[in-house]
């Protein structure tokens, strides 16, 4: 966060607290920190503030920034400190203040004008040099007094906050623009997924139009694989809890994953929640040779992962996810260039699906045995592998400590969404612990055995994570290639039917996805719906198009409409589909087959 913002969101919400206590002057002060987006403030009140007291609230806390009020600092010590609160008659305050001073010898105060407030720092300079329209306040929430639910219910106020009046206004227009392509409600209207109680929080059902996509995807993603030495396998949902022990999930990851299950001889089973063990029993399975490397296994395997309830949302965080897995043995000496290649794999993908606002972070262990392997020699090497390779491919990234996995560092693909929140697409990990855990070997040049290195990515991360990028990024609006509906017919009235459905079982034999509206509606009301459902091509039957043989062709990217030959328009059609055309970004020309 830039330094100035911060001062300035952390300056707002101490005149938030100080306009509430204009209007609730018995409130006891929780926490005030800036957060992002904004800033918020905790207040523990007998008589409940809505969100109708947010437009005074607000004019109030213009006031006070008129008033040009500077923000000053004392430190005081053990017995300065509670004095001070307690004349404030800030209970939960003095609470707070007790614990710090048990490890701090003083604690330190800001003032502005009649208002104070114990807190740390840093702030603006004075009042007047916040811009007045840089801020609004957004809305009321409940909170626990220091997160615990045994303690009081809080009202906390949040407001948002930027530099200025315009960052402010842009970040709310895409904030609406964002619920609009919220990917759990267009989800929903677009019938691509439900989530059902009664199969379970985070288990998503994929109906027949998340399918398609699904299904898209992956065939794209195995033709690339394909291309690039990638052979595909499949393993089982479960294994037995041997395996998790000596990969080190169950000692390092077992919070994430669903419980145990016994079968008979008490062997004990586990879902799996990462397809790497699996594969590495796979490598196991013969022996191998130099010339057997790199070996690059490929699965878009099912995995499970268990979740708090309270992390789940929608398909960007879910218990039962299919990855774009895959795993990459290979010598010390090829390491480089296979990374190299998985990270141009990344590349084509991005540039594929014009997802732009990406960007690398380079995550790190840090020393935490129960977090992460313990082997302070290998995370060295394996850390500097990684940075070279981003040196040697020019790409900017940031480093953050104790992001990496447990068994070695990892690039992560970061992006935003519309109101800027950053997730994480996929990930490229190095991992130097495995092949140890499960002596995996190969047999060098030399006749000698050797340990190979390991390379995990999933450019596409899962089925569920990016498809939801994608419904949020595009709207809804998927190209031909990957809409459920790449085709809907309308015939103009019911006597044009027949000739609809004919042209439908063409391109359907040909294998393209063509539906016809052929209900009672009227036909400006097929129409609307047709793009409501965000189908990327209508074609229009009526006595011309019957007369001349040809359709009208109307895009969803665009009102115009053209009268193609039927034969020229399914040709057409095809190469879209063959060359997987992105036409969903523009009001683009019909592309001529050559």
């Amino acid at each position: 966060m830039d330094e100035t913002l911060y001062k300035i969101r952390h300056s707002l919400a101490h005149v938030l607290a100080q306009a509430v206590l204009e209007i609730r002057p018995n409130a006891q002060l929780g926490f005030g920190p800036p957060v992002r987006n904004g800033f918020y403030y905790d207040f523990l009140v007998q008589d409940p503030i809505t969100e109708k007291e947010l437009p005074d609230l607000e004019s109030r806390m213009r006031r006070i920034l008129r008033t040009n009020e500077v923000f000053k600092k004392e430190d005081l010590n053990f017995e300065e400190t509670l004095e001070k609160l307690e004349k404030m008659n800030q209970a939960l305050k003095i609470e707070y203040a007790k614990e710090l001073l048990q490890k701090y010898s003083s604690i330190s105060f800001f003032s502005s004008g009649p208002f104070t407030d114990m807190c740390e720092g840093p702030h603006i300079e004075s009042t007047d040099k916040i811009p007045e329209n840089c801020f609004k306040l957004d809305s009321v929430a409940g909170s626990y007094w220091r997160g615990n639910s045994k303690n009081p219910m809080l009202t906390r106020i949040y407001g948002l906050c930027f530099l200025n009046a315009q960052e402010l206004k842009e970040y709310i227009h895409n904030r609406e623009l964002a619920k609009k392509r919220d990917h759990r409600k267009l989800g929903q209207e677009l019938e691509i997924f439900t989530i059902q109680d009664d199969i379970g929080r985070g288990l998503p059902l994929w109906l027949p139009n998340g399918t398609v996509i699904r299904d898209e995807l992956e065939k794209y993603a195995k033709e690339l694989e394909f291309k690039d030495g990638y052979q595909r396998v499949v393993t089982p949902h479960i294994a037995r809890e041997e395996v998790y022990q000596r990969s080190g999930h169950l000692p390092l990851y077992k919070e994430s994953m669903f419980p145990e299950m016994k079968g008979e001889d008490k062997e004990v089973f586990y879902l799996k929640p990462m397809n790497c063990p699996h594969h590495h029993m796979i490598y196991m399975c013969q022996p191998r040779s130099y010339r057997d490397l790199p070996l690059r296994l490929a699965e878009y395997g099912t995995v499970y992962r268990y979740e708090k309830s309270g992390q789940l949302s929608g398909l960007l965080r879910v218990r039962g996810l299919a990855m774009n897995d895959a795993h990459i043995y290979c010598t010390m000496d090829q390491v480089e260039s296979e990374l190299k290649k998985v990270a141009e794999l990344h590349r084509v993908y991005y540039d594929m699906f014009r997802l732009d606002k990406i960007w690398l972070r380079l995550s790190l262990h840090e020393q935490n045995k129960e977090k992460f392997v313990e082997n302070e020699d290998n995370w060295r090497i394996t850390e500097n592998i990684l940075r070279s390779i981003l040196k040697d491919l020019k790409l900017e990234y940031v480093e953050e400590m104790g992001e990496a996995a447990f068994y070695g560092p990892k690039l992560d693909y970061q992006t935003e969404n519309v109101v800027g929140r950053e997730e994480t697409i996929s990930t490229i990990q190095l991992d130097f612990a495995m092949p140890a855990r499960f002596q995996l070997e190969y047999t060098d040049k030399h006749g000698s055995k050797q340990r190979p290195i390991i390379i995990h990515r999933a450019p596409l991360g899962t089925h569920e994570r990016f498809i939801a990028f994608l419904i949020e990024r595009w709207g809804g609006a998927f190209p031909t290639w990957l809409a459920p509906i790449q085709v809907q017919m309308i015939p103009v009235s019911m006597e044009f039917s027949n000739q609809a459905n004919q042209w439908k079982e063409v391109l359907r034999n040909e294998l393209i996805r063509a539906e016809v509206n052929d209900s009672t509606d009227s036909f400006s009301k097929k129409i609307r719906l047709a793009i409501t459902h965000k189908i990327p091509n209508i074609w229009i039957v009526g006595s011309q198009e019957v007369q001349k043989q040809s359709i009208t062709w109307r895009r969803y990217v665009s009102e115009q409409q053209q009268l193609i030959k039927f034969e020229e328009a399914k040709n057409i059609l095809n190469y879209m589909i063959k060359h997987r055309i992105m036409d969903n970004f523009s009001d683009i020309e019909l592309p001529k087959v050559i």
